[in-house]
């Protein structure tokens, strides 16, 4: 079930920054509240336990390519980010010990 609500781990520089302090982002299932991402996040890591969640929807950009054949436009995909503060006293996650 934690699996089918939290998609990946986000990591971006300025969430790198985030991490020391003890938020980390997700990109989550559309559907999910911030109760069940609260407990997908403390099954997936039993040591850790949650103070908050916070969630956005980050909508799509457009986006345009010219090619020989003429203009191609689209769409990046909307999402749903999920920041999740860990409690004081919580361990922290370690999204790159098995990179």
């Amino acid at each position: 079930m934690a699996r089918e609500i939290l998609k990946r781990p986000l990591v971006t520089e300025k969430l790198t920054m985030l991490m020391e302090s003890g938020h980390y982002a997700f990109v989550v299932d559309m559907k999910a509240n911030k109760t069940e991402i609260r407990k997908a996040v403390e099954a997936q890591f039993p040591e850790v336990t949650v103070a908050s969640v916070r969630t956005m929807i980050v909508r799509g950009k457009r986006r345009r390519q010219t090619t020989r054949r003429g203009v191609r436009e689209g769409r990046t995909a909307t999402f749903k980010k999920a920041i999740v503060t860990l409690a004081p006293d919580s361990e922290q996650i370690d999204f790159f010990s098995s990179v």
